[in-house]
Order: C-alpha cells, then sequence, then structure tokens
C-alpha cells in the first residue's frame, strides 16, 4: 500500500514508525513530516490544512490511505474533504471531531448521558465568569473550550489567580478564539491516566494504558505545556478501576456520539482521573496523545493498518488487538523557555547512537534541516526519548540513559518521569 501521513510531530513520527513496520507497507510519504520523519518515509512540504493540496497529492501518488492524527485539520473536516474526493482516510469526521474541538460540547455530553466528570460551568462572557468565581470554592481549573496546543487549561489555586485566569483566556485571547468560551470546572484530585481507543462507530478496542506529565517543572510545577514525558502502562489503573470504566464511561461515550448523530470513527483518547469517588473523565481528544503515542505504539504488536482499515469498515470487534508485555518511557527534550518563548535553529548532536540500539527510540517533534544538512530545533518540544524494557522501572532508567546521549544548546527535560513508580 501506498500511504500518506499528515502531521509532523513526535506522535507522527511514532505512527511512521509503526506504519513502516507492517509489511502492506510499499511507500510512506509524510506532509510535512520532520527531520526524523524524513529518515524512515518520504517527507512533502504540504501544510497539515492545505486541504486542496493533500488532496491533490493523495490523487497525483495514488495514495491507498491517509492517515490524519492531528487536531487542528480532524476539527476542520478534512476527513470530510477526503472522503467527499473519494479517497481512504483513517480519522474523525467533523462532526465528530468537536468532542474535542469544543470542551463546552463534550462537557454537555457527559452529563447528558451520565458519564461521569468534574462539575462545571460555561461561560462566552468574561464578566459572568468573573462574577461566577465569586461563588467558587478553590482551586479551580479554567479551560479555554477550543483547541490550544494541549495549554489552555490553567489550575487556580486562589480567585486571584482564576480571575486572571479569566482576563488571560477571554479578554487578552492567550489562546485566540479557543478562549471565546470558558469552563470552569471543579478541581479533582488523584492520579491521571490516559486511555487511547480504537473506535469504528459503534465498537471500541482499548489500547494499554499511559500517564502523561503535562507540567513543565520537576514535581508537577509550572505551567501546562502538551506533555514532558509518559509511561505506559499505568500500574495504577486497576482491573476494578478498567471495569468501572467500561462500564460507565469508555462504551457510554461512543453510543452516546452516534445518539447524537455523530457517529465517532477513528482514535477517541481518553483523559481520565482517578479520584476517591471513582474514575471521571478530564478530557476527550479525537486522534493519538501526544506523547502518550510514543509508548503506546511500541509496544502494539497488531498491524497497524488492520486496525485502521476495520476502524473505517465497521469490523472492529473482529480485531484482536495485542500489546506487548513490557513497558515503555517516553522523556521529552525540549527547548529552554517553553511554552512560552524559545529559540530555533540550535543544532541537535548525538542521534545516530539511537541507529547502534533496538531498545531505544528517538522520535522527533520539532526538528528540520539546516542548509548544511544537520538537524536542528524548530518546535518547543524538540524530541522524545523513549525506553522499552521488561518493567517500568527499567524502562524509566534506561530512557534517563538515553537521553543524555543527545543535546542542544538549552535543551531542557523534566528528571521526574514516572517518579510516582517507587511509591508502589
Amino acid at each position: 500500500m501506498k500511504l500518506l501521513l499528515v502531521g509532523g510531530g513526535g506522535r507522527e513520527h511514532a505512527i511512521a514508525q509503526a506504519l513502516v513496520k507492517s509489511p502492506r507497507t510499499e511507500k510512506l510519504y509524510c506532509a510535512p513530516g520532520n527531520a526524523g520523519i524524513a529518515q524512515i518515509a518520504e517527507c512533502v512540504p504540504i501544510g497539515v490544512m492545505e486541504f486542496d493540496k493533500l488532496i491533490a497529492f493523495a490523487k497525483e501518488k495514488e495514495i491507498d490511505l491517509t492517515v490524519v492524527s492531528q487536531d487542528d485539520p480532524l476539527c476542520a473536516g478534512i476527513v470530510d474533504a477526503f472522503e467527499a474526493a473519494g479517497l481512504a482516510v483513517f480519522g474523525t469526521r467533523k462532526n465528530a471531531a468537536i468532542i474535542e474541538g469544543s470542551k463546552a460540547f463534550s462537557k454537555q455530553l457527559m452529563k447528558k448521558y451520565g458519564i461521569p466528570t468534574a462539575a462545571y460551568e460555561i461561560f462566552t462572557d468574561p464578566d459572568a465568569a468573573l462574577a461566577y468565581l465569586e461563588t467558587c470554592s478553590y482551586p479551580v481549573v479554567l479551560k479555554a473550550s477550543g483547541l490550544a496546543l494541549g495549554k489552555g487549561v490553567l489550575i487556580c489555586g486562589t480567585k486571584e489567580e482564576a480571575q486572571a485566569g479569566v482576563r488571560e483566556i477571554m479578554t487578552e485571547r492567550k489562546f485566540g478564539s479557543a478562549g471565546d468560551e470558558l469552563v470552569i470546572e471543579e478541581f479533582m484530585q488523584g492520579r491521571e491516566v490516559s486511555v487511547l481507543a480504537f473506535v469504528d462507530g459503534s465498537h471500541i478496542a482499548l489500547m494499554t494504558t499511559s500517564q502523561d506529565h503535562k507540567r513543565i517543572g520537576d514535581n508537577d510545577t509550572g505551567l501546562n505545556t502538551g506533555g514532558m514525558g509518559t509511561f505506559s502502562p499505568s500500574p495504577f489503573y486497576t482491573p476494578e478501576i478498567d471495569a468501572i470504566c467500561k462500564e460507565q464511561i469508555y462504551q457510554k461515550t461512543v453510543d452516546a456520539m452516534a445518539a447524537e448523530g455523530r457517529p465517532f470513527t477513528g482514535v477517541l483518547y481518553f483523559g481520565l482521573m482517578l479520584t476517591k469517588d471513582g474514575p471521571k473523565v478530564l478530557e476527550y481528544n479525537t486522534r493519538f496523545g501526544d506523547p502518550e503515542t510514543q509508548v503506546v505504539l511500541p509496544r502494539m504488536k497488531t498491524d497497524l493498518i488492520d486496525v485502521m482499515e476495520a476502524c473505517m469498515n465497521g469490523t472492529l470487534d473482529r480485531i484482536d488487538l495485542e500489546f506487548e508485555d513490557n513497558a515503555a518511557v517516553c522523556v521529552i527534550l525540549a527547548s529552554g523557555g517553553y511554552p512560552e518563548h524559545y529559540e530555533k535553529g540550535k543544532k541537535i548532536t548525538g542521534l545516530e547512537k539511537f541507529d547502534e540500539v533496538d531498545d531505544c527510540f528517538c522520535f522527533h517533534a520539532g526538528t528540520k534541516f539546516a542548509e548544511d544538512g544537520s538537524i536542528v530545533t524548530s518546535g518547543g518540544r524538540v524530541l522524545g526519548v523513549t525506553a522499552v524494557a521488561d518493567t517500568l522501572i527499567g524502562a524509566r532508567a534506561r530512557a534517563y540513559e538515553a537521553v543524555q546521549w543527545v543535546t542542544f544548546d538549552g535543551a531542557y527535560m523534566r528528571h521526574d518521569i514516572g517518579s510516582a513508580l517507587d511509591k508502589i
């Protein structure tokens, strides 16, 4: 098969690696890709929102399947556009992608269908939001309803912090139109778990679990980011919790979307909080998580193309989705100053070391080729160093060993990814 992957981050590098492993893959293109993806696929300079150019390319190259895994094009209707052009595409249609594109929609969906989540209120007027803050218990969570690259969530410990957050999101427009609507919800305490699932509109197949680390600093301090590291599987996700989630969350969400006339096909991401009152939904995403994909897909045994086709054909119930009985840990190397201001164009050294081992992977997120052919930084999150081992403790030790192989000026990482594993 000839495949086209749309995107260019660490998640797409992990997906590309899984796709090229398939014996069914004849040729893989990626638009726009990055310097790491370019080593296993042919990258083409087309942006993820350039639907007409992507469709023309897919027709020209007689692409058998296009894979889309980024929120912006999915929420903007790239799947609908490809299908209208008669092209096979894996991803979520626009009317279902709203489950991520609007946090207000997803909260209302959960309330309507009895899916456990945090109590909340929705605001479109900043003055009304500020007035509501006078009645709140603290801490509270502020969420820009639209897409904000995983950064539009503020945890506010005091009324003054929350007031500043409302102004930042709704008045100063830090996240642009994502802040047109604001969700204010109760702060939930507990362990976070990410569960990715393949969905074919009615059936659901759960992937292995993982846990992301969103805050920029050690010990979960500082600003929210797109994710600074993750591990898989989560030992905190017990069989008892799995049974509750299967009864109260997973299939109920798929059925709710179908009942709303928005059948969900693609990858559905469940961000969960394991509270003292049971598991609750923090958020939904309409695609593979990032960096969760970098620890989930390296552990997957089933051919990714087979699973994607089953999602598209409505035959997911016939797929036996299997994962290796091992563990993986990913540590993100970011540019100094991320998630705010950071410099680009820093030369990266040491990448060749990963070619010499088979238990460590360096997934490129924000990289590109310089004019002299060297690889340089081009984003906030630059690399995701992932290690696979028999145990989580072993994978974490190996990941932190491997992250020392590579460097660039201003490189920054958290030093406590998976530290909660020490307390088991």
